[in-house]
């Protein structure tokens, strides 16, 4: 964890759009209680999005702290994929540019400060912040271990994500979807 000076840094830093890293071993990484406070502290100058599929949000929960669900990764139900057992799953093609239209939404622009949360961090959290990157958001970074966290290893909870990220932190979250936030092809695409 960062010590609190960096930390306040760190906040200060991406207020004004010049995100430092996190950590020397995951530059793009930032934890989840960092990114309730700069959520916090950054007057709408941080985008803060939940890239999970919204079918999934709605059996997980979720935060309202998010400024927006935009999936990175979109299930495909009528597609089986026998390797990984589960539904296929796609990109969203048109990621970049929802993403770039909610800051626009904001008056902020692709250097402002981007943060994607996915379930565990690792297959859609750390890959839609290296896309955003690439894709010229340079200030795209992820949650460290996403909304649920990782799985306990050993015990009675063996299996289950009760292992730190944004549920696991005490941090705000609900079952419950806010409609006004959540991704929805049921109604008309704004422009």
């Amino acid at each position: 964890m960062l010590s609190r000076r960096l930390t306040a840094a760190f906040v200060a830093s991406c207020a004004i759009g010049l995100c430092a890293s996190a950590s020397a071993a995951d530059p793009l990484g930032i934890s989840a209680e960092e990114t309730y406070k700069l959520e916090q502290q950054a007057n709408n100058k941080v985008l803060f999005i939940d890239v999970r599929d919204p079918v999934e949000i709605m059996f997980t929960g979720n935060t309202d702290v998010v400024d927006a669900n935009i999936p990175y990764m979109l299930v495909d139900r009528t597609q089986w994929d026998a390797q990984h057992s589960r539904f296929r799953m796609y990109q969203n093609p048109d990621f970049a540019m929802q993403v770039e239209a909610a800051l626009k939404a904001r008056g902020l622009d692709k250097d402002a400060p981007v943060i994607t949360m996915c379930r565990s961090g690792s297959e859609r959290g750390l890959p839609s912040a290296e896309f955003l990157q690439g894709k010229g958001f340079r200030n795209a970074r992820y949650v460290i271990n996403g909304f649920q966290g990782s799985a306990a290893k050993e015990g009675d909870k063996a299996g289950m994500r009760v292992i730190n990220g944004w549920q696991n932190s005490g941090l705000p979250w609900s079952a419950k979807l806010n409609p006004e936030k959540i991704y929805r092809v049921d109604l008309p695409k704004k422009q």
